[in-house]
């Protein structure tokens, strides 16, 4: 029995190139030097600048002390999942992602 390669005796379909990973590496680079090569400016709003500032000055977003309570809750088993909750607020969400593009 012979073993051919299809994509190249059909017709209509052509013989695809495919990149190695030495290929997709140097287009990687090529890329990156491209885009380094480049410079654009780029301003903050107010808010942004604000979040920015606040985030930078050492107040945390989370309560670490509450995420490793509910990290040692997963890994023991009692970690308990309130699905009518969760349901509730993507509800909530959603009615809200809604009514704000009416304004």
């Amino acid at each position: 029995m012979k073993i051919t390669d299809s994509l190249n005796t059909s017709p209509g379909l052509g013989a695809t190139s495919f990149k190695t990973r030495a290929g997709k590496a140097s287009e990687k680079e090529s890329v990156e030097n491209t885009s380094t090569a480049s410079s654009d400016n780029v301003t903050l709003s107010a808010e942004a600048q604000a979040r920015a500032t606040h985030a930078s000055g050492g107040d945390q977003v989370f309560d670490s002390k509450k995420v490793e309570e509910i990290k040692a809750a997963i890994a023991s088993g009692r970690f308990q999942i309130n699905a009518g909750r969760i349901a509730d607020g993507l509800i909530d969400t959603v009615k809200n992602l809604i009514s704000s593009r009416k304004d």
